[in-house]
């Protein structure tokens, strides 16, 4: 399994050889010396990068595409490199991934992909995330042209659509605002439960798109969100 490192704990926890992926060093370190993890600094923008780590492996079982970017702004605040950049990252990076293990997984005529979407994306709209809600909606496009192309040779794919998710990044995005007080009740005020969502939620739906006992499921976007888009 190729993973990040935010939910490679989660899936090392249940049996998994997780390979832990990021374009962050320092970050990778967090997960030294864990049973089962093993890890590798790679920029998944790169196709010489991606098509040289998929030469490591004669077989993959799941594939978790989640390198992502949030820029903030309307469409009148992104200049073209912003949205070229966001692009990059959030879609064409799951594009060169998946052209580079799928061969391996139809190989065996099994394979898993899951994709991190969002719930800003084609499922609601959200004020000044123009750029990134486009780029989700173009994930879980991806996703369901992937399972219905090769559905019946074995292949699954599905995408997962969180809300606000309670991460490290989020926290220094919010304390990149010129009020940070503020921003956090801002993101807080949407929350008709009172609370984010955790990461630890979402690597558990992770796990169960991975595992046997989502078997039957494909070409879905499976929305944690606590209500929020309701």
């Amino acid at each position: 399994m190729i993973c990040c490192r935010c939910r490679a704990l989660a899936f090392a926890k249940e049996g998994a050889q997780v390979t832990a992926t990021d374009i962050n060093g320092e970050k990778l370190k967090e997960l030294d010396g864990h049973p089962g993890i093993k890890t590798k600094v790679v920029d998944v923008t790169k196709k010489d990068q991606v098509e040289a780590l998929a030469k490591e492996f004669d077989h993959i079982d799941v594939l978790f595409n989640v390198a992502g970017f949030v820029h903030h702004g309307s469409i009148l605040d992104c200049e073209e490199a912003d949205w070229d950049f966001t692009m990059n990252v959030n879609v064409r990076s799951m594009y060169l991934m998946t052209r580079a293990f799928l061969p391996k997984m139809l190989a065996k005529k099994s394979g898993n992909i899951i994709n991190m979407a969002s719930v800003a994306s084609s499922i609601k709209g959200v004020v000044n995330r123009c750029v990134y809600s486009t780029s989700k909606a173009a994930v879980i496009g991806l996703t369901k042209s992937i399972a219905a192309d090769f559905l019946e040779q074995g292949i699954r794919c599905n995408c997962i659509c969180p809300g606000t998710v309670d991460t490290p990044s989020l926290r220094g995005r919010i304390q990149a605002q010129p009020d940070p007080e503020q921003a956090l009740k801002d993101f807080m005020a949407r929350q008709k439960t009172g609370r984010m969502c955790t990461a630890e939620e979402v690597a558990h739906l992770c796990v169960y798109l991975a595992s046997d006992e989502s078997a039957y499921v494909t070409g879905t976007e499976h929305i944690i969100d606590g209500g929020w888009r309701l």
